[in-house]
């Protein structure tokens, strides 16, 4: 496992559930196209997974 993983926010979260928004401010992505380096941690990993489909992820 890598330490750190680029995340993308590659799709709006217009129109999703208030919780993916939680998710993408949580990620540090309020902008579309935004990419941010997190640290490779579960925690990272499951908010990844829960919003997987408006991001993209570079490891």
């Amino acid at each position: 496992m890598s330490e750190s993983v680029s995340v993308t926010l590659a799709k709006s979260h217009i129109g999703r559930p208030a919780k993916h928004k939680a998710i993408l401010l949580g990620l540090g992505l309020n902008k579309l196209n935004k990419t941010v380096t997190l640290p490779n941690t579960p925690e990272v990993q499951g908010m990844i997974n829960k919003v997987a489909h408006l991001v993209k992820v570079n490891k």
